[in-house]
């Protein structure tokens, strides 16, 4: 099944490229999916069959993911999972979508529920506020093991990561127009931003079952996981700046080798606070 679909979206991504000629300028695609837009920006190659491989294979791994964990949906994966207790899910869900559950639930253990895949209740399970990561580490992941040695920034939602090459983003100011810091992600790193501006109060403390309430208007998390990056994002916007920093600083072994985690939280007075307070995490932040 795979292979049809990647084969059907190669030669559709193909078709969409036959007008691209080779050059060293960027260039970008964009297209709908997970309930979001995804990007994926390429510079240095315009070689269409290079390209147009490496968009399909990014489409097809983020429409697997969809597929498996699409909470909204009663025939996917997490649906017919929900009910099971955390350990018979790591037991009976795809092999290659644990990663994604097991850092879930290992957030909500480490936060005390702030971060809670069964906000809804214990038969329920959502990974939405880590999945999109996910998604965008399995894509570059793949990017990076392949021969097409193409730089390439992957965007999905807001989940942003590097593949070779520095990449500049900014990342929005919630209070106003323009942004609020510049980052220049280096190969490998990635980007991640938890806001009330992307749809609303839709973040929740895990905690309460209700949406969070506090001076916090954005969190953005910079590591060299999207996965993490995406659900530590959202993990310091339910605790706040206070216990966000304390959380920082005894859990950086969540995160194995994948690295340091820088954050920014940008508060509602417009104050801005850079977490470890080393010169290294306020480089990576150009405020």
């Amino acid at each position: 099944m795979r292979s049809f679909k990647f084969t059907f979206v190669f030669a559709a991504v193909i078709m969409l490229l036959a007008g691209c000629r080779d050059n060293v300028e960027p260039w970008r695609v964009m297209w709908n999916t997970m309930g979001t837009v995804a990007s994926i920006r390429t510079k240095g190659d315009g070689d269409c069959v290079k390209t147009g491989k490496l968009l399909a294979g990014t489409m097809a791994t983020f429409k697997d993911v969809e597929t498996l964990l699409n909470a909204h949906k009663s025939d996917s994966e997490i649906s017919r999972l929900a009910a099971l207790p955390d350990a018979e899910v790591l037991k009976s869900c795809a092999n290659e979508m644990r990663p994604c559950y097991e850092a879930a639930f290992a957030l909500m253990r480490e936060s005390g529920g702030a971060f809670n895949p069964r906000w809804r209740g214990d038969s329920s399970l959502d990974l939405g506020s880590i999945a999109k990561g996910f998604a965008v580490d399995l894509a570059c992941d793949a990017i990076a093991s392949d021969a097409i040695e193409i730089p390439c920034l992957v965007d999905l939602g807001g989940n942003v990561k590097s593949v070779r090459g520095s990449w500049r983003t900014g990342v929005k100011d919630p209070n106003g127009e323009g942004f609020a810091a510049v980052v220049e992600l280096q190969d490998g790193e990635a980007l991640a931003t938890s806001a009330t501006y992307f749809r609303g109060a839709h973040i929740y403390d895990g905690r309460t079952n209700k949406p969070v309430e506090n001076d916090v208007a954005s969190v953005t998390v910079l590591c060299r996981s999207a996965m993490w990056a995406d659900g530590f994002s959202t993990t310091l916007f339910v605790l706040g700046v206070d216990e966000g920093r304390k959380f920082l600083d005894t859990h950086q072994d969540l995160l194995g080798a994948v690295g340091e985690v820088s954050a920014l939280w940008v508060l509602k007075d417009g104050r801005k606070i850079v977490h470890p307070e080393s010169a290294s995490s306020r480089n990576k932040f150009q405020l």
